[in-house]
């Protein structure tokens, strides 16, 4: 057979293997595809499950849907061991009687029951004593007048008229004592204007409109003003100060309420931007991660260990990640031993902080290890502004961001109540502090069983004891047998359809051939 013959069989060959990588090509895309949707839906499958408890959102957000109440009520604190109530030795507080009370009552008996003859006040030997504490009768308003005289003067004849209290500015107006209460329910006990007139209405007999309460409040926070200002001086110089910020309502328009605290002083200020921060801060500030903490110079930063449980108690509950658990207990016994010591007074020892670090770095290297070299399937939902300088060139900033996984709290998800220029970079809490840079670990894309469905083997642990997954249902068994048959048939559907159209376009001869 000559050259010319072995020809069309030589093309046939090319054109059938190029066909059999185009159709190996399209099963990697498929492939690729499929674990992509698998992480959407571990991702979706993980919102859902996210809640107050868990996460960073409020518990306003968990609607009608709520977890169950041992859920909602669960503290993140471990079990002590004690039993609940006061502990041995700590000082309780009752009523106690009075030496000298306001009002006494006598009671005496009326008769004797075994003569029956009748029993004056002067036959008593003795008494018992019972002491009841109430409030006192209302009375109504205490209405004083306030005349201010004019005199004249008897060497000169000048008349001369008295000034009246600066605080009376009017013919007829309401008190201070009614000004204090006013604002001591509205600001403290956040009664709403139109409750707080109906209980001074109902306790009080004071007739008080919305425009009456707004005029008390403006003026009080008036008088404050000079006060409002040394408390936040005090609070910015301080040693550790705790800073945090959230939403809500004024006049119908979102406001910010920041406040920066510490162990005895709390300043609030509202401002219209959420990223509008305290200037001239110095020492430590312990916040929730988010970036724009980290623009801020010349302080320290600390992350909230709070935050840490819940976003560890997620990953506990959805990813069931058992190192997430360890974290958590590693974490709750590092705060008591600094509370203890903080309790006597003396430091901790070198070696025991010593220890509490090596085993936050043991149980980070554990939880990290699995995790190395994953990157999300998927690009980001939405772009954001890109990170500040100062949070880049800050040793303490230094974070890698991961992709928008909605990971944000309920005020900056998308659709919530916020300004488009309020909006920082993605904040993500589920990072902890490593000491090289949290920017290291990152989270599986997927979790355990749809790794196992893309073909993903969670590696095994090196101690199978310590590691308590709980056996699938039989419907999560079904549901992963379903998932399965069904990406089956998708990729035999696509290998026939790509072979019958390699085959429809080689000649008739070169088929046969």
């Amino acid at each position: 057979m000559t050259p010319t013959q072995h020809a069309p069989l030589s093309d046939a060959a090319t054109e059938t293997a190029a066909g059999q990588a185009a159709v190996a090509a399209e099963m990697e895309r498929l492939r690729a595809e499929n674990v992509a949707l698998l992480a959407r839906v571990a991702e979706l499958e993980r919102r859902l499950g996210l809640n107050s408890s868990n996460s960073g959102k409020p518990p306003s957000s968990d609607g009608l849907g709520k977890p169950k109440r041992a859920l909602r009520t669960r503290s993140l604190r471990a079990a002590s061991g004690k039993p609940s109530g006061g502990q041995k030795g700590h000082k309780g507080e009752t009523l106690r009687p009075v030496a000298e009370p306001d009002t006494i009552v006598e009671h005496y008996p009326g008769a004797c029951p075994a003569c029956g003859s009748a029993l004056a006040p002067t036959t008593s030997i003795g008494y018992g004593a019972r002491q009841v504490f109430d409030l006192p009768e209302p009375r109504p308003l205490l209405v004083t007048e306030h005349r201010t005289h004019t005199c004249r003067c008897g060497r000169c004849g000048e008349r001369v008229r008295a000034a009246f209290p600066a605080d009376v500015t009017a013919p007829v107006q309401y008190g201070p004592r009614i000004a204090a209460m006013v604002v001591y329910l509205l600001h403290y006990q956040l009664l709403p204007e139109d409750r707080l007139a109906e209980a001074m209405a109902d306790l009080f007999g004071v007739k008080l409109v919305a425009a009456t309460i707004a005029g008390m409040s403006r003026r009080c926070a008036a008088r404050f003003q000079d006060f409002a200002g040394a408390l936040g001086a005090r609070v910015k110089t301080a040693a550790v100060k705790h800073m945090d910020e959230t939403g809500f309502r004024i006049g119908g328009k979102t406001q910010w309420l920041h406040v920066a605290c510490t162990l005895w002083l709390v300043f609030y200020r509202v401002s219209p931007k959420r990223g509008s921060l305290l200037d001239a801060v110095a020492g430590t500030v312990v916040h929730d991660h988010w970036k724009p903490y980290y623009t801020m110079d010349g302080v320290l930063h600390a992350l909230c260990n709070a935050h840490h449980l819940r976003e560890l108690q997620a990953l506990v509950e959805i990813e069931r990640e058992d190192w997430a658990r360890r974290m958590q207990r590693h974490l709750r016994r590092a705060c008591q031993a600094a509370n203890l010591a903080r309790q006597r007074e003396r430091p901790l020892k070198p070696a025991l902080v010593d220890l509490f670090r090596r085993r936050y770095d043991a149980i980070a290297a554990a939880g990290r290890h699995p995790h190395d070299g994953c990157q999300a399937p998927w690009p980001a939902a939405a772009p954001h502004r890109p990170q500040p300088a100062a949070a880049t060139d800050h040793p303490q900033g230094r974070r890698a961001a991961l992709p928008d996984r909605s990971r944000r709290p309920l005020h900056q998800q998308r659709g919530r109540a916020r300004r488009s220029h309020d909006e920082g970079p993605t904040e993500n809490l589920r990072r902890l502090p490593f000491p090289g840079g949290g920017g290291r670990f990152r989270r599986h894309p997927l979790p355990h069983r749809h790794r196992q469905k893309a073909g993903l083997e969670h590696p095994s642990h090196p101690d199978p004891k310590s590691r308590r997954t709980p056996p699938e249902t039989p419907y999560r068994l079904n549901h992963k047998a379903g998932t399965w048959a069904v990406t089956l048939i998708l990729i035999i559907w696509v290998i026939c359809d790509l072979h019958l159209a390699c085959c429809s376009a080689l000649p008739a001869s070169k088929v046969v051939g």
